[in-house]
């Protein structure tokens, strides 16, 4: 079933679509993979300082080590996350905000498989953000999204698993 949008975006309404049908068919554990991907992304185009942020580390760890099968408290999880919106909230910066705000729903997809959407639509708004309502900004990060999920799942079927 597709998705909807939760905040709002200029977005290219047809590559939106094919993403969320890629999304459909994937994984939890493939999108968690993928949204961790697409925060380090964001992080290296708008926010690169944050790449090595204690909290936004502490999140990316407990959502690996789930990703492994390693068993993880969800509830710090859950904490990991909302630590990372704590500091996307405090920031001054907009597009700094947004970009935090991806990787705290990317984190979170090993909560809950639809927080990469989210995260996805936050890294189109980070877009919007930085190059107002630019559609080859915006249809060059959602091919990007594609095509790295498109990879992700190529691996997993290349595995077997």
């Amino acid at each position: 079933m597709p998705t909807v949008a939760k905040i709002k975006i200029y977005d290219i309404p047809k590559l939106r679509k094919q993403l969320d049908t890629l999304y459909d068919n994937s994984s939890q554990k493939e999108i968690a993979k993928w949204a961790l991907k697409l925060a380090n992304h964001i992080l290296d185009q708008y926010a690169p300082l944050y790449k090595t942020d204690k909290t936004v580390l502490k999140g990316y760890s407990i959502n690996e080590s789930w990703q492994k099968g390693i068993t993880i408290k969800m509830y710090d999880l859950r904490q990991a996350g909302f630590s990372i919106h704590r500091l996307a909230k405090a920031q001054e910066s907009k597009i700094i905000c947004m970009a935090l705000r991806v990787v705290g729903q990317a984190v979170g997809t090993a909560h809950m498989k639809e927080h990469g959407m989210v995260a996805s639509d936050y890294a189109i708004k980070c877009c919007n953000t930085a190059h107002t309502n630019n559609k080859d900004k915006v249809e060059q990060e959602r091919l990007w999204q594609i095509n790295e999920l498109r990879k992700i799942c190529n691996e997993t079927d290349k595995r077997g698993l």
